[in-house]
């Protein structure tokens, strides 16, 4: 049941929508009950360990995010005791963030299940359709900047 090419050029963007919706919504739903957290914050928790002393700006654009929607995260991530904030040493209206030992303990708990979720993808994709797809949405993630 193939579409023609040119129905499938304009329906990629809508594709990619539905897709990356039921992949962060199965994604969410299984890190909830592995680690007790969600995409965006196993995102953000991840920059943080990667960048130790990351300011909320710097974390923005590596996630990609406005920094209003960081500011929530980050109060999120900090209530929740998986990051600490404290004033940036130099910049005085900025902050920096470091991992608790309870976001380590959240990203330990929610590796098995994002090992397993990639095993899955694998299956679905192959090992070559998974490295090429991982590829080609690095670069669309790189060609909007």
């Amino acid at each position: 049941m193939s579409e023609p090419a040119a129905e499938a050029d304009l329906r990629l963007y809508f594709l990619l929508q539905r897709a990356a919706h039921q992949l962060r919504t199965s994604a969410d739903r299984r890190l909830a009950d592995a680690a007790g957290i969600t995409t965006a914050q196993l995102g953000a928790l991840f920059a943080v360990q990667d960048r130790p002393g990351i300011t909320q700006q710097q974390l923005a654009r590596t996630l990609g995010l406005r920094e209003s929607a960081v500011t929530g995260l980050v109060t999120r991530l900090t209530t929740a005791g998986l990051v600490t904030k404290q004033a940036h040493p130099s910049e005085h209206r900025a902050v920096v963030l470091d991992l608790t030992d309870t976001g380590t303990t959240a990203l330990r708990a929610a590796q098995p299940e994002i090992d397993r979720f990639n095993a899955e993808l694998r299956a679905v994709l192959g090992d070559d359709g998974f490295a090429r797809t991982a590829v080609a949405l690095r670069r669309l993630v790189e060609w909007g900047t």
